[in-house]
């Protein structure tokens, strides 16, 4: 019998990419002040941004909508969309006052070369625009963080100022042959100007500026910055410490000062994207006296402060350092007039049956509290889920949002009803799956989340959070559905390594992997399989929305995703059992969870295929070497080849050090054994056994894991024959992720797949 994927041509191919890839993604949301309606009834805004690929442009887009919720003060009664979507082109960042009166915008616009490009920061007042002010030609610094590394905006309480992060300004150089010619029109003010020998330092136009790696070329030295809105002047902060940068900034209680996240630069700069442990403390700087206090242990890595509405207390995440890149965090709380600092929520060594297995998330959202100042919302990978939590900062509690959960249907608002005191829910609902939550924000009690499904895109709901230990009857109300993609079935396999493979430090550690595959196949022993490894290798799977699975079901395809021992979401011992162990440890959980699945479900064990990105890739190529007879093709992106050789290169060469089984040090430079266990554990080591058909994708400006990487791998094949076919992306980042290099990237995996494992 022919497989389904044979069926499937190019253009076939490219039409489910083009229609699956409109999905939208929600990025931000924000909710709107209160009202009170002349009949008694109060409603909110939702004001939510989204991307989207579009495949004419070759462009990720961004798009604003707005929603209604009516409500009686604990639950919604009515709820639905207001308008249609607006595209918001040129916006970096955007932020409402605390009033919700104004509204704060980050902009570019100008041409695209060097240079050309201008920042503007515009202040909004109900319909019209207030202030603008063109940033880059004030010239007070360099360009605004936009990142959620660094990047902030955050207005003072009083509403007067505006706080945010930019490339301190640099002094301007030229060659020591430059000569200036003097415009005879000038003013004499200006001639004077260009006549200044301080003006420009000679010889320094090549001068090498450190920067922070991966998607974070452009960033290097940020300054805090204040902008007066009435006035128009900016300040640059005087007083943080010079051996940090400072970033993820607020204003203090009182606007009196600002409170800060800096990360030390000494003695020279790491990768920080995805790096929650790179070392960085909480600091405090007043503003009269301009003297910095340090707020936290700065032995430690720390994120995402933020202030309690009653403006009291500051919470905030808390890692080891330079240890694996991700992990289970801490939830630390600052008493702002005791000054004490408490772990309201400590690292979970390992999840016990069904309860809480930590926290693994980067960045709490801007809006975590709840009203009355004693609970924090978050949501938190769990196993292979991600959920939401509310934790008790009293009493240190964690409790479910989404467990036995119910999901209510749309209700669309078209004009509203005479009486909104109706306070009885509508009366069917329906029982919540098994699917991810990411929340988006949370002000004065009412949620605003995303839901999602392998098979359901995602889908925007809001809720009241309940009252304290009542959390779990929240009742989760649509507000724009999405519908789901037919045949593709899913679920979760939990996976309890052989005996021999146990780790002697860690035993007992299990793992999971989530399955897609088609629905209702005429024949399953004809269903080919594709297995992917996640990257990091601290991250996980979770039961989301993901294009490329849910695209290489829908073509005929079982997508295996499996989340090894070293995953996050199931605690701490299993993400410290990898290090040290990677190339041993994670491929043979892969290799056991492939063959399980195939024996349980009798998928073709001899059309079988393998993708993956990063340490993805590094799993990816090891199976193939390791396990040459059991896969048919291989897709790797951006995939770690030799961690030796890759020590040099790298914006994070500590994750080289680290996962290989050693501590990392700034000043020690590793000796011939270290070097030796490095390669030993590399994908290299396995090049005579490799006979599988080889697509590698590289991009040529990746910071994390340089194309030579993968360019090693490539020359090494070819050398012997194993058929290999390398895609090198001239301006790509370590993620593919620009669209028309995800969609090219696709189709040549698509194609790739299909001539591989063909009959």
């Amino acid at each position: 019998m022919e497989r389904q994927v044979l069926l499937s041509e190019p253009e076939e191919a490219a039409a489910l990419y083009r229609g699956l890839s409109r999905q939208p993604a929600l990025s931000a949301a924000c909710l709107g002040p209160e009202v009170t309606t002349q009949y008694g009834g109060q409603y909110r805004t939702v004001h939510t941004e989204w991307t989207q690929r579009d495949l004419e442009r070759m462009e990720n887009i961004r798009f604003c909508r707005q929603y209604l919720v009516f409500h009686d003060g604990d639950s919604v009664v009515f709820a639905g969309p207001a308008g249609n979507s607006v595209e918001t082109r040129g916006e970096l960042l955007s932020r409402e006052s605390p009033s919700g009166t104004m509204k704060a915008v980050l902009r570019k616009a100008g041409g695209t070369g060097p240079g050309e490009e201008k920042q503007f920061l515009e202040v909004w007042e109900k319909n019209r625009k207030l202030k603008s002010f063109n940033l880059s030609a004030l010239e007070k610094h360099g360009p605004v963080y936009e990142d959620d590394c660094f990047g902030c905006l955050s207005w003072s309480h009083s509403e007067t100022h505006l706080l945010y992060v930019a490339e301190k300004k640099r002094p301007k150089a030229e060659s020591f042959f430059q000569t200036k010619a003097l415009d005879v029109s000038a003013s004499d003010d200006e001639i004077a100007r260009l006549k200044k020998p301080d003006q420009a330092i000679k010889g320094d136009q090549f001068v090498f500026y450190e920067d922070w790696g991966e998607n974070m070329v452009s960033k290097s030295i940020p300054v805090l910055c204040v902008l007066d809105v009435e006035s128009g002047n900016i300040s640059v902060l005087e007083g943080v410490p010079e051996n940090v940068s400072p970033g993820q900034a607020f204003w203090a209680p009182g606007d009196a000062g600002v409170v800060f996240v800096g990360w030390w630069h000494e003695p020279f700069r790491l990768g920080i994207r995805f790096c929650t442990n790179r070392r960085s403390a909480l600091y405090y700087v007043d503003l009269i006296g301009g003297k910095c206090e340090l707020l936290s242990d700065d032995s430690l890595a720390v994120s995402s402060p933020r202030l309690s509405p009653d403006q009291c207390r500051i919470v905030y995440l808390q890692y080891p350092s330079l240890i694996p890149h991700h992990q289970c965090s801490q939830l630390c709380l600052y008493d702002w007039y005791t000054k004490v600092t408490s772990v309201v929520v400590d690292v979970v060594p390992r999840q016990l049956g069904e309860n809480f297995s930590g926290i693994y998330c980067s960045l709490l959202p801007l809006g975590c509290w709840s009203a009355d100042s004693q609970r924090v919302v978050f949501d938190s990978a769990q196993r292979s889920r991600q959920d939401l939590f509310a934790v008790d900062t009293q009493v240190g509690t964690v409790t479910s949002l989404t467990a036995g959960l119910v999901i209510l249907p749309l209700k669309c608002v078209l004009s509203p009803p005479p009486d909104l005191t109706v306070s009885a829910p509508p009366q069917s609902y329906q029982r919540g799956s098994g699917g991810s939550w990411k929340l988006l924000t949370i002000d004065q009690d009412l949620m605003v989340a995303q839901f999602s499904t392998p098979s359901l895109p995602p889908t925007l709901k809001v809720g009241f959070l309940p009252s304290a230990g009542k959390e779990q009857s929240v009742l989760w109300v649509s507000l724009e559905e999405a519908e789901p993609i037919p045949d593709i079935h899913w679920g979760i396999r939990v996976l309890q390594p052989p005996p021999e493979q146990e780790n002697v430090q860690y035993a007992g550690l299990d793992f999971e992997a989530i399955l897609l595959q088609p629905g209702s196949p005429p024949d399953k022993t004809q269903v080919p399989m594709v297995v992917m490894p996640h990257g990091g290798p601290h991250s996980s799977f979770v039961t989301a929305w993901m294009l490329f699975p849910a695209m290489l079901c829908k073509m005929g395809f079982a997508v295996l995703l499996v989340n090894y021992r070293g995953s996050t979401g199931f605690g701490q011992d299993s993400i410290l059992s990898l290090p040290g162990n990677v190339g041993h440890q994670d491929v043979k959980d892969v290799q056991f969870a492939v063959e399980q699945v195939l024996q349980e479900e009798h998928f073709d064990a001899s059309h079988v295929a393998l993708m993956g990105g990063s340490h993805g890739g590094f799993i990816s190529c090891h199976l193939i070497g390791q396990y040459p007879e059991t896969y048919r093709a291989c897709v790797a992106r951006n995939p770690v080849i030799n961690i030796a050789s890759m020590l040099g290169s790298t914006d994070i060469p500590d994750w080289c050090v680290v996962e290989a089984g050693f501590p990392f040090s700034s000043d020690c430079l590793p000796d011939l054994s270290v070097w030796a266990e490095m390669l030993d554990k590399s994908p290299i080591r396995y090049i005579p056994q490799v006979k599988t058909p080889l697509l590698l994708m590289l991009g040529q400006e990746d910071r994390r894991v340089p194309f030579k990487q993968g360019m090693e791998y490539y020359r090494a094949l070819k050398t012997r024959n194993v058929p290999v076919r390398l895609l090198l992306y001239p301006k790509s980042t370590h993620a593919l992720s620009e669209v028309e290099v995800e969609s090219d990237s696709f189709m040549n995996a698509v194609l790739w797949l299909r001539t591989h494992l063909g009959s």
